[in-house]
C-alpha cells in the first residue's frame, strides 16, 4: 500500500488534485492508474484530473497532467493556474513564475494572492490552425467554419490547437443534448488523439457563454483552454473581439489574444478546497 499526499483546488468548478513530487521523485508510480483511481468521485477523492509536479532545470517545476480516465493530456489552462496558486502558497511568494509543461515554458503571474482564493494569469502560447498539427485527419490545410458530418448530420465547426486539440461549435442555444454530441465528437475518427469540444453562445462581441466537453474528463464545469479556443475561433470567424469574457456556471474567465505577440493570455480565479492523504495500490 502506497501513500500519496494531495492538495485539491478548483478553477470555476474544474477541479484538480496537485501531487507534489518536486523533492521526492516519481519513480515506480503508475500515474495513469493513480489518476483513474483517485479521481473517481464515488470510490476516490474525486476530481477532473491530477497535476503531478516534479523538478525542472528550466522552470520553477515541471507539470504532468492526467485526466480522470487515466489518459495523459498536453495542457490545461485551469491546471496551470492551479499550479501557480499551489506554488505561490507552498514555495515562493514571487509574483511571476514559469512552469514546464509538455516540454514548453508556460509563464504565470499571480494577480491576487490569498490564503485560499487567488486570481492568476497564464500564457497559453500561440494558436495553431493547421489540421496536421492540431491534429485532425483532413485533406484541407485548415478547418475553419467548415462542416463535419456526425451521424449523418453536418455541423459547422472550427478546429484548432491551443496546446491541445479543440473543436469549436457556435450555437444559438443549449436546448439539445450537447453532452452526448460532445462525447461523440471527442472520439471521432478524424481526431487521432481525440478532441475537446466547445459549444459557444455569443452574447456580444466581447462576451460568450460556454459549455465544454473535455477529452478524457467529460463536462467539467469550465475549461481554460476551451475558453481560449472559443475566443480565438470567434475572432478568426469575425464573431468576437480578440479580448472577451467567457461565462461558465460558477463565474468567468477572461481571454486576451494579444495582437502584439499572438500569445493567448488567460486570467481567472482559483480556489483551494482541501488537502489529505490517499492510499492506493495492492
Amino acid at each position: 500500500m502506497k501513500k500519496m499526499q494531495f492538495s485539491k483546488y478548483h478553477g470555476l468548478g474544474n477541479d484538480f488534485l496537485v501531487i507534489d513530487l518536486i523533492s521526492r521523485g516519481s519513480r515506480g508510480i503508475d500515474f495513469n492508474r493513480l489518476a483513474e483511481e483517485i479521481c473517481n468521485r464515488n470510490t476516490g477523492v474525486g476530481a477532473d484530473g491530477i497535476l503531478v509536479l516534479t523538478g525542472s532545470r528550466i522552470a520553477d517545476c515541471c507539470i504532468d497532467l492526467f485526466n480522470s480516465d487515466g489518459s495523459w493530456a498536453e495542457k490545461s489552462g485551469n491546471g496551470l493556474r492551479i499550479v501557480a496558486a499551489y506554488y505561490y502558497s507552498h514555495y515562493s511568494r514571487k509574483k511571476d513564475m514559469v512552469f514546464e509543461i509538455n516540454e514548453e515554458a508556460a509563464p504565470a503571474r499571480m494577480m491576487r494572492g490569498g490564503r485560499s482564493v487567488f486570481s492568476v494569469q497564464v500564457a497559453l502560447g500561440r494558436p495553431e490552425f493547421r489540421t496536421r498539427l492540431v491534429p485532425m485527419k483532413s485533406k484541407a490545410k485548415y478547418h475553419i467554419n467548415a462542416p463535419v458530418a456526425i451521424e449523418g448530420v453536418e455541423f459547422p465547426v472550427t478546429v484548432l490547437s491551443v496546446g491541445n486539440p479543440h473543436t469549436v461549435m457556435f450555437v444559438n442555444d443549449f436546448n439539445f443534448d450537447w453532452k452526448e454530441l460532445g462525447r461523440i465528437i471527442e472520439s471521432d475518427r478524424r481526431f487521432p488523439y481525440r478532441t475537446n469540444v466547445e459549444f459557444v453562445k455569443i452574447v456580444n462581441k466581447s462576451k460568450v457563454i460556454l459549455n465544454d466537453w473535455e477529452r478524457g474528463a467529460g463536462a467539467t464545469g469550465s475549461s481554460g483552454t476551451g475558453a481560449a479556443a472559443s475566443v480565438v475561433a470567434g475572432a478568426v470567424n469575425g464573431l468576437l473581439s480578440r479580448t472577451a469574457e467567457v461565462v461558465f456556471p460558477l463565474g468567468s474567465l477572461h481571454i486576451n489574444w494579444s495582437e502584439s505577440d499572438d500569445i493567448i493570455y488567460l486570467t481567472g480565479p482559483v480556489e483551494f478546497v482541501c488537502q489529505g492523504e490517499y492510499r492506493f495500490g495492492d
